[in-house]
Order: C-alpha cells, then sequence, then structure tokens
C-alpha cells in the first residue's frame, strides 16, 4: 500500500514537473493575433520564438544558422548596427511594432502591429520571446 501511494505521488509530481517546464502561447499574444505567424517550436509563416529567441541569446544569427529550414541567414550583430539599436530587445520591439523582413526568409513581409498592440504589450511578448533561450 505504501509502494503505491509513493509511486502515486512520483507519478504526480511528474506530470506536474512537465507542466510547468512546457511553454505555453502567452494570452496576450494570441489576443494580439500573433499566433496567426507564429508557434513557440515550430516555424509556421513566421519564425518559431523560440528559434528567434536562440538566435538573439546563443547562435548570434537568425535564419539557417539557427534552422536550415529557413531561407536566409543574418548576422544579429549587423542587424542591431544596421538600424541603430543597442539591444536586441529594443530591435526586436521596433520590428514587432512596424514590421520588417529578411532576417529569416526572403520575400515575407511581417505585419506591423502597432495600430493595434500597444508599447508596453510587445515589450511583454519580446522579453517573453527573448526569454524561451535565455545566455
Amino acid at each position: 500500500m505504501k509502494t503505491i501511494i509513493v509511486s502515486m505521488i512520483a507519478a504526480a509530481g511528474l506530470v506536474m514537473a512537465g507542466s510547468v517546464m512546457a511553454e505555453d502561447m502567452p494570452a496576450l499574444a494570441k489576443k494580439s493575433g500573433c499566433t496567426a505567424c507564429h508557434t513557440i517550436e515550430k516555424k509556421l509563416v513566421g519564425p518559431a520564438w523560440r528559434d528567434v529567441s536562440k538566435a538573439y541569446n546563443k547562435v548570434g544569427a537568425t535564419g539557417t544558422a539557427v534552422n536550415p529550414e529557413y531561407q536566409t541567414t543574418q548576422k544579429v550583430a549587423a542587424i542591431l548596427k544596421e538600424h541603430g539599436k543597442a539591444t536586441p530587445e529594443a530591435w526586436l520591439e521596433e520590428k514587432v511594432a512596424k514590421g520588417g523582413k529578411g532576417d529569416w526568409f526572403t520575400g515575407t513581409a511581417m505585419i506591423p502591429n502597432a495600430p493595434r498592440v500597444s508599447a508596453a504589450d510587445i515589450k511583454t511578448l519580446v522579453d517573453f520571446i527573448l526569454g524561451l533561450e535565455k545566455k
């Protein structure tokens, strides 16, 4: 009887740990329309958010440097310099607000979100994305 109870507690702990470790798309991303083009783990119309986080936190380059499924590669330092940004956070906040193209795919443009997503909400989303793959 004791063995069964201990086994049940251990199994419950593993289930809880798994659900805490798995990242869910934030409600803010769903409300803001991000899920039309992005998922956390898989390339859709836009890059997977985990790939974006890896590019800016670990790899130092976007696109094929992170995953060969993408069409192009840009060095993060070059992107920041070109746009006059000191940090990935500043660049990604601007890119989400204004739209853009070229860092992951050739010819695919991102729709600007500024008219319907506040700067504070964009910052929250960028912080979430970059937090997926901390340095």
